[in-house]
């Protein structure tokens, strides 16, 4: 594995180097790939993955940009120490992504945000406005109106934990982390979901300890919530240019979440995909084209 200090290669280069970093103690695993001198994006996944989730769309952006994957703690291939040795919360997830981006000297780049990688980047966005060039979202909110049935168990634990805990664990089970992939997917683009990705998945959420982990994530996301006020007033504020591609059937997220960033962002370019929740394994060339064309126009 390379380490932090390794060359990345010779611009346009398309070759994906594997790293790690130690931020606040921790290692921090992250993918990157293009030349530094590029426009950079930093791109923050959800759950239950990790910067796998990118793996093809850093090679086919890495010709244009410069691209920084990493994994959150708990994720991935990132330290995932127990909950008694570490505060699993959104802010702290937060405040490790921002010592990774300040060790690297990233000073400018834009986010490419999804799932839980929203409220960790739109905290980085709400925090240091001028660091943040552009917005791209996929499936993560910033607005209670994206919200759907799926997660009435996940509040109802938020404020009840033992009494909903059994519940909420049947998310951590190989059926419920396949069918993230697969819901909301036309039949006639089934066939592009490779199952490699929910058993790496299945495999990482299995470790020892690692489902403690994730419960306590489920219990946290409430309080970002708290946070979206300050989200929506920095969208109000300082406009950034912001791409939304979401899957129109994404049963976790709803595609009302996408429409309402388009209230405190109205000149935010909105693109609903027959995709769920995970669009870019189905609709990685829709989307790669349209961020080309995005950032093209907006990024010197």
């Amino acid at each position: 594995m390379s380490t932090a200090a390794d060359p990345v290669g010779t611009a346009g280069e398309r070759v994906v180097h594997h790293r790690t970093a130690t931020v606040e103690g921790r290692t921090v695993f992250y993918r990157e790939a293009g030349d530094p001198q590029a426009p950079t994006i930093v791109l923050l996944h959800g759950f239950p993955t990790s910067s796998h989730m990118f793996r093809r769309l850093i090679v086919d952006l890495a010709d244009s940009y410069h691209l920084i994957a990493p994994d959150h703690i708990g994720f991935g291939y990132s330290d995932a120490p127990p909950v008694t040795e570490f505060d699993y919360s959104f802010d702290n997830l937060t405040q490790v992504t921002l010592g990774l981006l300040d060790q690297l000297g990233l000073n400018r780049f834009a986010l490419y945000i999804q799932d839980y990688g929203a409220p960790i980047g739109l905290r980085i966005a709400a925090r240091q406005p001028h660091r943040v060039t552009a917005l791209i979202v996929q499936s993560g909110n910033a607005y209670t109106e994206g919200f759907t049935p799926f997660w009435d168990v996940l509040f109802a634990h938020a404020k009840d934990r033992a009494a909903n805990e059994a519940a909420v664990r049947r998310l951590l089970r190989p059926e419920a982390t396949r069918w993230q992939y697969t819901h909301g997917v036309p039949t006639d683009r089934l066939d592009r979901l490779t199952p490699d990705t929910w058993a790496l998945d299945q495999a990482l959420l299995d470790r020892p300890g690692n489902n403690e982990v994730q419960l306590q994530l489920f219990y946290d996301y409430q309080f970002n919530l708290d946070a979206y006020p300050a989200f929506q007033d920095y969208l109000r504020t300082h406009r950034p240019p912001t791409l939304i591609v979401w899957g129109e059937h994404d049963e976790i997220f709803g595609a009302d979440g996408a429409r309402a960033y388009t209230r405190d962002v109205p000149d935010a370019e909105l693109h609903l995909l027959d995709a769920g929740h995970f669009a870019l394994e189905t609709h990685g060339e829709e989307i790669t084209a349209l961020i080309r064309g995005f950032l093209g126009r907006t990024l010197p």
